[in-house]
């Protein structure tokens, strides 16, 4: 094993997925399964019948105290302020150029208790950042910031039939919501967001009991088809919703505005990070816009950083692409000029040297019988 390999970190579930016969790979510093069965066979599992994914990678932050309310809505775009107990929100935490440091939900959890879920790869990043932030606050704040990564394992169920294996369980919240319910003995947070385009639940529990719950999900999900899924059919499944991945299709180097995420910033709300930067953008203008892509059936598959071609000229640059099972084509998500980047409009997709046709379309690019939220971010 190379020293990269050694480097990794792993899930308390790395046992079951190499036992499960996963192929790993490494992801934002983590091993996590790619697949297990194939990539088509898993994302038509989640989009068909129910899937199961292993999350405890991303990260859990606590803000809590009497004064986490105000001090955390100056550190984010959305409004916690909308947040009833047990609601969940998605947001976005930016840098002073407005560009996005990392998209997250908010769950308040008590009256003045707030669980964040990070993205894996910025555990310690927007840790540290918070941090700092809090450090600078200009009075005391009556908040505490703790990093609980290491103490909690979590699950995605995913699928039109995630309902039905969570019926038994116990009362279910509704979308963006949470709730603290007993499985197995073991107390679990239930919350209904996902990143898939379905309806579904995210379960966090103590990382000790993650190895009996995950076989728990797994035996209560047979009557239904259920199939553990993998990172291949996660990323196939978010590009059908038009979901965003952090790291792709978010980046420092780029605004929620740009990325058409406008209705997660409250930009009327007291002063935030970055907010200055977004009302001068607006000032001058959105240059270019985060579209939904898809290519012409037989098209080669679309990949990060592909040339978006129209009028005989570069206007933009693919930064996510699949083959979508669902649709039986290639999508993707891009950045380009604001003109051309109204559904509807023709492109031309450069692979290798050759043009393809494409079009930009409405998202979601598939369309299920859910009604999704926002994503739990990856």
């Amino acid at each position: 094993m190379s020293s990269a390999e050694t480097a990794l970190r792993r899930t308390p579930l790395f046992e079951e997925h190499r036992r499960l016969g996963a192929k790993m790979i490494g992801f934002g510093g983590w091993d996590m399964p790619v697949f297990y069965s194939g990539i088509v066979n898993e994302h038509l599992a989640v989009r068909q019948r129910v899937g199961i994914f292993d999350i405890s990678h991303m990260g859990q932050l606590i803000v809590e105290g009497p004064g986490s309310a105000e001090w955390l809505n100056a550190q984010l775009t959305n409004n916690l302020r909308m947040l009833g107990i047990g609601d969940g929100q998605y947001s976005l935490m930016l840098n002073e150029r407005g560009g996005v440091i990392d998209d997250l939900i908010v769950y308040r959890t008590a009256q003045d208790r707030y669980l964040l879920v990070v993205n894996a790869a910025l555990i310690d990043h927007d840790f540290g950042h918070l941090r700092q932030r809090l450090a600078l606050a200009p009075e005391p704040t009556g908040v505490t910031l703790r990093n609980e990564s290491v103490s909690y394992a979590a699950v995605a169920v995913q699928g039109p039939r995630a309902t039905d294996l969570f019926q038994p369980i116990g009362d279910l919240p509704a979308r963006n919501r949470i709730r603290e319910i007993e499985i197995a003995g073991t107390p679990v947070w239930i919350a209904r967001t996902g990143y898939t385009g379905e309806d579904g639940f995210e379960a966090f529990f103590p990382a000790a009991t993650a190895v009996g719950l995950w076989r728990e999900f797994l035996s209560l999900g047979q009557p239904y088809g259920i199939l553990p899924c993998g990172l291949g059919a996660r990323d196939t499944l978010r590009l059908e919703a038009g979901l965003p991945l952090n790291g792709a299709d978010l980046s420092p180097e780029r605004t929620p505005l740009a990325a058409g995420l406008r209705a997660f910033v409250d930009l009327d709300k007291n002063e935030f990070q970055g907010r200055a930067a977004l009302l001068a953008e607006l000032e001058r203008g959105l240059k270019e816009r985060l579209a939904a892509i898809k290519v012409e059936p037989k098209g080669p598959p679309p990949r990060a950083h592909y040339a978006l071609w129209a009028e005989g000229r570069p206007v933009g640059e693919l930064t996510s692409g699949s083959l979508s099972p669902s649709l039986q084509t290639g999508i993707g998500l891009g950045y380009l000029s604001v003109e051309f980047a109204k559904p509807g409009q023709m492109l031309e997709l450069e692979i290798r040297g050759k043009r393809f046709p494409a079009t930009v379309e409405r998202k979601p690019l598939y369309k299920s019988h859910a009604s999704p939220g926002r994503p739990e971010v990856h």
